[in-house]
């Protein structure tokens, strides 16, 4: 009867389990009714609804330092070889058999001084019998003259013929040219037995000795008895690329190429000299210039063979804007800094470099003296982030 009612009046019907609800609907209701009475009886104040303060943007520590100028060395750096200016392998020029060894291995020799002894005396014997064939051909040929003079004055009274003459002037001239052939082979018998006395042709270091006292030597021998090195000066060979030729080549003409060498893992600054040759062809090979820079080298601290690394001085920035290197960031668009505005907010600013020096990096454009820039503390900043900057501590750039 019910359910035809509702379908009559068209009433809907209602949801499954809504007559369970019904009850703590209305008790709710109840509750809320009374609180609200209780409140207005009694004269309770209603809680007020705060507004939420927005959050304070907290100010990121970093680490700061400020641009600066300073000179900058613009070098080009290579690896180079220590090799000496001259270097002789000092052979016998005479054969015979080695007296004396007057050097020790290792010993530093000055030019013309005596380093062994060949034995003399066969030299000394070819030398004295040179002497006495000149000696005989002397005594002939003031025979000889004697006869030209004679011949001449009977000529010349009519009692010799024209031809008795010529027949003595022959002679005497014959003897002349044996003279000088006798005195040819006394030059050469002086000159052997100089040879005996083998000295160095320069000043320098004496290395290992080829041969011992009492050895046959020969002038054909392939090795030679020491080889003499020069130490002082000395020069280093090094190359650099070809691209850097144009830049060497117009510094060259306005003045003198510093070099310096260190070490060859570059740690230790060993010596400074000069440029003072740029080969004449590039190796095609691997696109290299080979160049050679002279030092004084009276410390010794350079060696022949000595590998070390070798930086040109190409010019001096004089007065350039550098910053620490650790300022310098990599992105996509290439090179940039943090730099601190009065604010202390953030703004990144692309910046082209040139040369590095001890800790220090040339900005040739993007920044101007004074500037402030982020050095520690990249990673937890952004553009327009708030920062509390701080100074490097002891100022230090390393």
């Amino acid at each position: 009867m019910g359910q035809s009612l509702e379908k009559a009046i068209g009433a809907s019907p209602r949801p499954a389990g809504s007559g369970r609800l019904l009850p703590w609907v209305g008790l709710t209701g109840i509750v809320l009714a009374a609180a609200a009475a209780a409140i207005w009886q009694w004269g309770l104040p209603v809680p007020a609804v705060r507004p939420v303060a927005p959050a304070a943007k907290t100010a990121v520590p970093v680490t700061v330092a400020a641009v600066t100028t300073q000179d900058v060395p613009v070098w080009l750096s290579g690896i180079g070889s220590v090799t000496p200016l001259n270097a002789v392998d000092v052979k016998v020029r005479v054969d015979g058999q080695l007296q004396r060894i007057l050097f020790t291995e290792g010993q530093e020799v000055t030019a013309g001084q005596l380093l062994a002894k060949i034995d003399p005396r066969s030299y000394q014997a070819t030398l004295a019998q040179a002497d006495a064939n000149r000696r005989r051909d002397l005594a002939q040929f003031v025979s000889a003259r004697q006869e030209v003079e004679r011949a001449t004055k009977l000529a010349s009274a009519g009692a010799g013929t024209s031809q008795s003459l010529d027949t003595v002037r022959a002679q005497a001239a014959a003897l002349q040219a044996t003279l000088d052939a006798d005195q040819a082979s006394i030059d050469a018998a002086k000159l052997n037995l100089d040879f005996t006395d083998v000295t160095s042709p320069l000043a320098g270091r004496v290395g290992m000795r080829n041969a011992d006292p009492g050895a046959i030597v020969h002038a054909s021998d392939a090795a030679g008895l020491v080889t003499v090195t020069q130490i002082v000066p000395i020069a280093v060979l090094f190359s650099l690329p070809q691209d850097d030729l144009p830049a060497v080549m117009e510094a060259q003409r306005h003045d003198e190429l510093a070099v310096a060498v260190d070490t060859r893992d570059g740690t230790r600054h060993i010596a400074d000299g000069k440029l003072v040759f740029i080969n004449n062809t590039v190796d095609q090979t691997t696109g290299q210039i080979q160049m050679k820079a002279v030092f004084t080298n009276t410390d010794r601290v350079l060696w022949p063979g000595q590998f070390v690394s070798v930086r040109l001085l190409l010019r001096t920035d004089r007065n350039a804007a550098v910053v620490p290197a650790q300022a310098v960031q990599t992105g996509q668009n290439g090179l940039y800094v943090y730099v601190v505005k009065s604010d202390d907010t953030i703004v990144a600013q692309d910046v082209k470099t040139g040369a590095t020096i001890e800790g220090y990096i040339e900005i040739t454009d993007g920044l101007t003296p004074g500037q402030t820039v982020v050095l520690r503390g990249q990673s937890r900043i952004a553009p327009g982030r708030l920062v509390k900057p701080s100074p490097l501590p002891g100022g230090s750039a390393s």
